[in-house]
């Protein structure tokens, strides 16, 4: 577990996971397709367990950004049961993954200059 219990850090998943969904989404998908149980789980491997895409926070997401054209689907065959919808970038999904990824990197920074203190004066 990444630092703490996870009940503390069941206490703030929700809100904060839904504010950076599409950015998990979107980074996982830069490095390989992936169908939608698949995404889940590599989250949830990826986050030691503290991050866990419910179905109806995970499936809306992937249409939305589908609709936005930063996804594309296609079904393919499974060795082990029925076809799977697998999910891929597009060249305009790279680019929001790119730029959610900076945003994140500038959020984060902020966040711990003020937890840390540094004023930077």
């Amino acid at each position: 577990m990444i630092g703490g219990s996870w009940r503390e850090m069941a206490s703030f998943g929700g809100d904060i996971l839904k504010g950076n969904t599409l950015t998990l989404i979107l980074t996982l998908l830069e490095q390989q397709a992936m169908y939608g149980f698949q995404i889940a789980k590599e989250v949830e491997r990826r986050s030691e367990g503290a991050f866990r895409f419910r179905e109806g926070l995970l499936y809306p997401a992937l249409h939305q950004l589908a609709k936005e054209g930063l996804v594309e689907s296609e079904w393919r065959a499974s060795n082990q049961g029925p076809r799977r919808k697998y999910y891929q970038l597009t060249r305009k999904g790279r680019r929001e993954a790119a730029r959610l990824r900076e945003r994140w990197a500038l959020f984060s920074k902020a966040v711990n200059q003020v937890l840390s203190g540094d004023s930077r004066d």
